[in-house]
């Protein structure tokens, strides 16, 4: 067996024990090149060399980007975000999911990690379904797609895997086009669920959502401000990573708190009334996003430097909504993507990615093996996180799509990028993982089978019909 087919049996299983066990999947890459180096490399130059694999600069990128979402959390920032755009869909109930849509896509846009922002975004979207008798599929669903359409910006962490490996192997790529791909595959997505799980109803329904509970509803007001309600968690939920500490015993929920924990934050302070306006804090931070987005997009300025500079001067200026912050990082990601990219490092000095692209190029059919990647994308990823899946797999193509003339590489990685995000939906993906964690105990197996269903529709469906728009035409 060659050294390479061994590495990328070892990637799988990491893939595996990860998932089937709760070990966490960047502590074991970064174990499998502590092993691997060591018996490659020899026991004077092993760690010298995995240290070089280390990704410095998407660390930078994941604490920076994090710790400022994590003030803008502390302070109401995003609190305020919501119920603003809660207003300004009029208070209409059909509106409301689609506004969780639009909200959870701005996050991750302007650089909010996929994981991090559905579990802000969940515990108050899923708090609006309970009070308004709304399908907690639907309303799940659209956070879910809400923060992929955004997770392929310039500025957000699934972009900049997927750019960054792009430009490093010397592939065309557009960034713009991949964004764009993203937006319009999840927006058409989103109509057809929210056709298929209630949304026809809602059309119906003339309540408004009063955000100072004076609908003449009988529940409380929903606590926007709020981290978590009851019977609920989120990143100020009663457990870690956003997930409530209990679950009365359920398949379901036990499965949801052992998967969101792997990528989600710590826990955020609980707020007792709803944020509608805006403070000098709020406004501050606001600034500060407004700031990162032109910085990075404009100037061309380092996302990751920015975001901790910008975190700076809000501590500074603002120290009560810094408070606490830096533990609320999100650094199960930050384990996670910086063990796995440390893997495909050493993968990459194996030169495993050439070896796994002559293998793909000699089976003669390069649109079959394109499928095949999709495909495998799409797997992994619904029982895996996809940022890991990004930074492991985009590599492991490369080779092949620079030995293929057939297959146009922009066409391909946007294919591959929807096939292995669009699947987050399933229970066993973090962002599925957490709407199932957030969703009512009476409900929550109900909730889980369906999103099973759904999310394995998603694996079988989305590499083909991606395939077929994208790779075939060859119009990329």
């Amino acid at each position: 067996m060659s050294v390479q087919l061994l590495s990328i049996l070892v990637l799988l299983a990491i893939f595996l024990i990860s998932t089937v066990l709760p070990v966490h999947m960047g502590v074991l890459a970064f174990v499998a090149t502590f092993v691997a180096g060591y018996f490659i490399f020899g026991t004077e130059e092993y760690a010298d060399t995995i240290y070089g694999f280390f990704p410095g600069e998407l660390f930078i990128v994941l604490v920076g980007v994090t710790f400022l979402f994590a003030i803008a959390k502390n302070n109401g920032t995003v609190d305020w975000l919501v119920s603003a755009s809660v207003k300004a869909s009029g208070g209409r109930l059909w509106a409301i999911p689609w506004v969780m849509f639009t909200v959870t896509g701005v996050l991750t846009a302007i650089g909010g990690v996929v994981p991090a922002c559905v579990a802000i975004i969940a515990p108050v979207g899923m708090a609006f379904a309970r009070r308004y008798q709304i399908n907690p599929l639907l309303m799940g669903l659209f956070i879910i797609n809400g923060a992929t359409a955004g997770g392929f910006s310039p500025l957000s962490i699934f972009g900049v895997i997927t750019n960054t490996v792009v430009a490093d192997n010397g592939l065309p790529g557009s960034p713009a086009f991949l964004w764009a791909a993203s937006i319009v595959a999840n927006v058409l997505l989103s109509v057809v669920v929210f056709f298929l799980f209630g949304g026809r109803k809602l059309l119906g329904n003339a309540t408004r959502v009063d955000l100072d509970g004076r609908d003449g509803g009988s529940a409380e007001p929903v606590p926007v401000g709020s981290s978590g309600t009851a019977g609920t968690a989120g990143p100020g939920g009663t457990g870690p990573g956003g997930v409530a500490a209990a679950h009365g015993g359920s398949t379901a929920g036990e499965r949801a708190d052992r998967t969101s924990v792997q990528t989600t934050a710590l826990k955020t302070p609980e707020r007792e009334a709803p944020v509608t306006t805006l403070d000098r804090d709020r406004t501050l931070t606001l600034i500060g996003l407004v700031l990162l987005v032109v910085g990075a997009l404009v100037f061309q300025l380092e996302i990751g430097l920015m975001a901790l500079t910008i975190a700076a001067v809000l501590s500074l200026v603002a120290p009560a909504g810094a408070k606490g912050a830096v533990g609320q990082v999100a650094w199960p990601t930050v384990l996670l993507i910086c063990g796995i990219v440390t893997y495909v490092g050493l993968l990459q000095e194996l030169d495993t990615p050439g070896w796994l692209g002559d293998n793909v190029a000699s089976l003669g059919v390069p649109m079959i093996a394109a499928l095949l990647i999709c495909y495998i994308g799409a797997v992994v990823s619904a029982f895996a996180s996809t940022t890991g899946i990004l930074g492991a797999l985009i590599p492991l193509a490369v080779p092949f799509l620079l030995g293929s003339d057939a297959i146009g590489a922009v066409g391909l990685i946007t294919a591959l990028a929807l096939s292995s995000s669009i699947v987050d939906s399933s229970p066993f993906s973090t962002s599925g993982a957490l709407v199932v964690a957030n969703s009512n105990p009476e409900d929550r197996d109900r909730v889980f089978r369906t999103l099973m269903i759904w999310g394995f529709s998603m694996v079988a469906l989305i590499p083909p019909v991606t395939w077929l728009v994208l790779v075939v035409p060859g119009w990329l």
